[in-house]
């Protein structure tokens, strides 16, 4: 390794520590009201949203919906961030991939969110089955997938922590 991919190697875990040290304060503090207001934003369009509180919604006189921060899935963010961050590639691309994972994150979160308000609403027979599974299950899936669609629109050819490893490696076995 040369010094310019020592340098980078370095910066890039020093950066995903930082991040991870405030235990996903930043997360939270950036995702919650953009989640909350797009979700308030797009309720009242289609119905009547009133703000009850800063994390709880009004739906059509009708149902309450408590945004906590699961819903904001603050750590599915950081291990998006963790994954773009423990991958080598050129700084451009990588400014582009953590881009599109934050927002088609959100974007993904926002309509959850909103498709489960009106399930509620709807009074859904298996609402409670529906929520749990997506929230066990589906939130996982969400980030694996978009981790690999990221990886197939930016034509990224390494691994996380893997090609760095092998890298390390290289340069000690010299």
């Amino acid at each position: 390794m040369n010094k310019k991919e020592i340098t980078d190697l370095i910066s890039r875990y020093a950066l995903l520590i930082l991040i991870a040290i405030p235990n996903l304060y930043l997360f939270y503090m950036i995702f919650t009201p953009l989640t909350i207001n797009a979700v308030y934003f797009i309720l009242n369009l289609l119905g009547t949203a009133y703000f009850i509180s800063n994390d709880v919604l009004l739906i059509n006189k009708q149902v309450f919906i408590y945004l906590i921060p699961a819903c904001i899935a603050a750590s599915a963010y950081y291990l998006l961030v963790a994954l773009n961050l423990t991958t080598p590639m050129k700084p451009k691309t990588r400014i582009k991939s953590i881009l599109f994972l934050l927002v088609t994150f959100l974007i993904l979160n926002i309509i959850r969110i909103t498709a489960f308000t009106y399930l509620a609403i709807s009074s859904f027979q298996y609402f409670d089955l529906a929520h749990k599974a997506t929230w066990l299950v589906g939130s996982t899936l969400f980030v694996v997938v978009l981790w690999f669609v990221n990886v197939r629109i930016f034509k990224i050819k390494t691994i996380p922590v893997v090609s760095d490893f092998k890298a390390i490696l290289k340069d000690v076995n010299k």
